[in-house]
């Protein structure tokens, strides 16, 4: 199991999912371009001293990271997909993909995907801090493959 961010946009979220990343015991992989300076020190306050305790991987661009990660399940959290991802069946080697905060993936990286869930939420709100989307979604996924640490 991994968590991917297309193109994050804001270091403390970055910092966040590092942290989430190190604590899981699951990779992060990032692809480039971020919209921050690798740098900048919110990443490492967010990810406070777990940075160390994380496997994360930058990418350059889609296609870099698609080579990376070879033949593994994309599974793509959007607002726009139909289907629950409490009703999806994760499997230990899916790759839980996640766009840039304002305007998730483009078309060509939703279609590349080989699957489509959505968190579901109240119909007045419109989506989930990034960092938290992915606490919930692996949380969901390693319960269901059995990859929770003991």
């Amino acid at each position: 199991m991994r968590i991917a961010l297309f193109e994050p946009e804001i270091a403390g979220n970055v910092g966040g999912i590092l942290r989430l990343g190190a604590c899981m015991g699951t990779p992060v992989d990032l692809i480039e371009p971020m919209g921050f300076a690798w740098d900048d020190k919110r990443v490492r306050r967010a990810a406070m001293d777990y940075i160390d305790h994380v496997s994360f991987a930058r990418h350059d661009g889609f296609d870099a990271f698609r080579s990376a990660v070879g033949g593994s399940r994309l599974v793509l959290f959007t607002t726009k997909a139909t289907q629950s991802a409490y009703d999806f069946v994760y499997q230990p080697g899916d790759v839980l993909l996640f766009g840039k905060e304002s305007a998730g993936v483009p078309a060509h990286v939703a279609e590349a995907c080989e699957a489509k869930v959505r968190i579901p939420l109240r119909p007045e709100v419109r989506s989930l801090n990034l960092a938290t989307a992915a606490a919930l979604a692996l949380g969901e996924a390693l319960r269901q493959t059995g990859g929770l640490p003991a």
